[in-house]
């Protein structure tokens, strides 16, 4: 009977190597896959950050830098609008300042107004 539970238990570790070997093999190929798309998403980052310092002026720049510390969603909204003026070519010249101040009043919704009365 030992000699049955060796070979049980010999054909149990076998598999259970074998499972290793197999989740350190899936385990290296979701890395692999894991890199190539941050690799692509730093690249597309870059590609848009080059795109946008092509089309705005430094002050446009800083400007918009500031709103995505306040409002990232307003503020990937605009670039995205700029990036497909651009491609468009419906961009002539860079956008300076006072323009993107202007694309901003035409996309942010106007504030309400809230007054709070005390009696």
């Amino acid at each position: 009977m030992a000699q049955g539970d060796d070979s049980e238990l010999t054909e149990l570790r076998r598999r259970r190597l074998q499972q290793l070997q197999q989740q350190q093999v899936n385990e290296a190929a979701n890395a692999q896959a894991y890199a190539a798309q941050e690799a692509e998403m730093q690249r597309r980052e870059a590609e848009r950050t080059d795109a946008l310092r092509r089309i705005l002026t430094p002050e446009a720049r800083e400007r918009l830098a500031r709103i995505r510390l306040a409002k990232p969603d307003v503020a990937s909204s605009v670039e995205q609008q700029l990036l497909q003026l651009a491609a468009s070519g419906r961009l002539q010249r860079q956008v300076d300042d006072a323009t993107l101040r202007a694309l901003l009043e035409r996309i942010m919704p106007e504030r309400r107004e809230i007054s709070i009365t005390r009696r």
